[in-house]
């Protein structure tokens, strides 16, 4: 930590805090924590400073609107990555990841964030598809309270539509390539807290 401190970087020292907060659920998580953690530490760029992929590898936030009650969760048919994700986007030039959630909650869905935890559950690192193909997004998922039978807005700029799933229903074979692993997580997280 004392290295990102010399850089005078105490937004780096931040995410590399959030990072090595989270417990990783599989191999392939702590092979991508630990990645993540030497990415932050080298002192690269981790801010997105133009769209869409200067620098090629930057920080983004999920936000996984999640309701607990009826196992679902709600994913955005998304233009550019032609794919049902997540909502969320790149982490501004010093911002808290956990601001970027709440920023995007509010940007994309119209809804004020209510976090299910107040830090990130999972982190993945992913080569982007779609319109934005070929840069890296190292992503942190936060877990937000959500209503299954609440009809939210949502950006049309950005999304064809969004759509509450169930986790038996989720279109794995066209979202985010990590979400099957993310709710297999969130699963034996809420198993443990319960």
């Amino acid at each position: 930590m004392a290295a990102l401190e010399l850089n005078g970087s105490s937004s780096c020292a931040h995410v590399y805090q959030i990072i090595s907060s989270i417990i990783p659920f599989d191999d392939q998580e702590k092979s991508q924590i630990k990645d993540a953690l030497a990415w932050v530490k080298s002192g690269a760029p981790i801010f997105r400073i133009a769209k869409p992929d200067i620098p090629n590898k930057h920080l983004a936030a999920s936000c996984v609107i999640f309701d607990e009650g009826a196992s679902k969760i709600l994913l955005v048919d998304h233009k550019n990555a032609k794919r049902w994700l997540p909502a969320g986007g790149h982490v501004e030039i010093d911002e808290n990841p956990q601001e970027t959630a709440r920023r995007e909650c509010l940007e994309e869905l119209h809804i004020a964030a209510d976090f299910w935890q107040p830090d990130p559950l999972f982190l993945t690192s992913t080569l982007t598809v779609g319109l934005t193909a070929g840069h890296t997004d190292v992503t942190l998922w936060y877990v937000l309270r959500g209503n299954s039978e609440i009809d939210y807005s949502f950006d049309a700029d950005e999304f064809n539509g969004i759509k509450w799933f169930h986790f038996d229903d989720i279109p794995y074979e066209n979202s985010d390539p990590h979400i099957q692993r993310f709710i297999s997580k969130l699963i034996s997280t809420i198993t443990q807290l319960n």
